[in-house]
């Protein structure tokens, strides 16, 4: 199934965008909001990226294609002391601007869904590191 973009009859053909297309613009934009930490991806496609396999752009995105339009899902993991409703915000705004700015599509809604906190790495020491 592909979004189809067609304003006006006198042009030179259709443009045709898959849905595949809007995750990945959307996993990018949402990846790019300060204070997101990551997005929700299958065990599968983290070991594989982990491995050098190539990284999976949309994970943590669902594109559904309705009668009234596009509804973006997005799973996401935040850094811990963000404002949450600020930062969904964010979210969704950068989403809504990218994909209209890239394909011309307006989104009908934006869901966020916060599946965890990243707090902040604690440096370790190796053994080798301590001084005797």
């Amino acid at each position: 199934m592909a979004l189809t973009k067609n304003k006006n009859e006198e042009t030179l053909g259709k443009i045709e965008i898959a849905p595949e297309v809007i995750g990945v613009i959307a996993g990018l934009a949402a990846a790019e909001v300060e204070n997101v930490a990551g997005m929700q991806g299958s065990f599968t496609n983290e070991m594989r990226e982990r491995l050098g396999g190539a990284v999976n752009h949309s994970k943590g995105v669902k594109i559904d294609l309705t009668e009234d339009g596009i509804v973006i899902d997005v799973y996401c993991y935040i850094q811990f002391g963000a404002t949450i409703p600020l930062l969904a915000q964010n979210i969704q705004d950068s989403i809504r601007e990218t994909i209209l700015n890239m394909t011309g599509l307006e989104v009908v809604e934006v869901n966020i869904h916060i599946v965890g906190v990243q707090f902040e790495r604690q440096e370790t020491m190796s053994f080798d590191e301590i001084e005797i």
